[in-house]
């Protein structure tokens, strides 16, 4: 064979077994040190419309996180509310192990579990900042997992919408009665509050608020902020927006994983999914705060909505009767009055500093 054709012939073999390694390399999952592995592949369910801004596009953050802070090691895939398991059973889920990874609020599940309401948000009781504090500095998250240890779930904090509104309204709120025989959604420990000046709490997931308001089904509902209820187009079907948010100073929300699972992780892997929560934890709440007034003043300038604050005495009454609820649920179970007794001790604590640091600066800043 004339060298000209060897040479032609050797190129294209060369081609050939180039484009055969690349074909093997994208079929193969492969480090950085080029050693091959296979994915663990995840699924996480979530309580939360598909890519719903904020919580729902939380998820799907978080998600994206653990595959790319695992170099593809572990890969998951974001289920939203109903798409495979409804949104109040993603607990379940995740306990009985149908999926890995499930993205809500502790307190969707206090039928099961009473004292998990103490760490997604408590009236009158911690904001953002200070639930972080509590939950990584102040012994919370210890009992949050002791909490959730005989579910074979482990749970994370994975984001917080901070101060929430009051919520919304079709009548004015000028004295407590106002509450009386007023149907809600309003979960959590905010809900039993309620109960107890004479409302309806009903809790429902976000996907079924509007509907509901909208058709009569409830009478006022809350949810997060602005940027959310914007979203949600709550503004159609409710006139009164009140402020501010009694029931979720700060509100948690949660990843919760399947023990066995997790536990069958390296333990590098297992320090990526714990890095990657808690990166998605402040994330959340830094894209809360920049775009809350944002969707509040067009709300307010686009819409007409009109914007209220509840009065003192109503906020007294609430506060009161907030107090006297916790209490209750604190003598629920051994394990409630455990958290209850945490949770109130780092909330005196860290009232008394934010009494002269936060609080005193904010009011001074603001010419209060």
């Amino acid at each position: 064979m004339p060298i000209k054709q060897l040479h032609k012939w050797t190129g294209i073999a060369l081609l050939s077994t180039m484009l055969m390694a690349c074909n093997s390399n994208d079929n193969a999952n492969t480090s950085a040190n080029g050693t091959s592995f296979d994915p663990v592949v995840w699924k996480m369910v979530t309580a939360w419309p598909k890519n719903f801004p904020g919580v729902g596009t939380g998820a799907e953050k978080l998600a994206q996180n653990i595959t790319t802070m695992s170099g593809g090691r572990i890969k998951v895939t974001v289920y939203g509310a109903g798409e495979l398991v409804p949104p109040l059973e993603v607990f379940d889920a995740v306990s009985r192990g149908t999926a890995e990874l499930g993205h809500g609020a502790a307190y969707y599940w206090k039928g099961k579990v009473p004292a998990a309401q103490f760490f997604t948000s408590v009236p009158f009781g911690l904001t953002a900042q200070e639930m972080n504090a509590w939950i990584y500095h102040g012994g919370g998250l210890e009992l949050w997992e002791e909490v959730y240890a005989p579910f074979n779930v482990i749970p994370m904090a994975a984001g917080n919408n901070g101060v929430q509104m009051a919520g919304w309204f079709n009548k004015e709120i000028k004295s407590i009665e106002d509450f009386s025989g007023l149907k809600m959604r309003i979960p959590g420990l905010g809900g039993e509050v309620l109960k107890k000046v004479g409302g309806v709490p009903v809790n429902l997931p976000g996907g079924e608020i509007f509907t509901a308001l909208q058709t009569g089904t409830i009478d006022a509902t809350e949810f997060a902020g602005p940027y959310n209820d914007l979203a949600f187009g709550f503004y159609k079907v409710a006139k009164y927006y009140y402020y501010p948010g009694w029931h979720e100073p700060g509100s948690v929300s949660e990843l919760i994983v399947n023990k066995t699972a997790f536990e069958s992780l390296p333990a590098d892997l297992q320090s990526i999914v714990r890095a990657a929560t808690r990166q998605t934890n402040g994330d959340m709440l830094e894209e809360y705060t920049s775009l809350n007034n944002d969707a509040l003043e067009i709300l307010v300038r686009d819409y007409d909505v009109e914007l209220r604050a509840l009065p003192s005495d109503v906020m007294q009454v609430l506060q009161q009767t907030a107090e006297e609820i916790l209490l209750e649920v604190a003598q629920e179970d051994v394990m409630s009055q455990k958290v209850y007794d945490s949770f109130v001790q780092f909330r005196s604590k860290v009232s008394a500093w934010h009494s002269i640091s936060e609080h005193a600066y904010i009011k001074a800043r603001d010419g209060r």
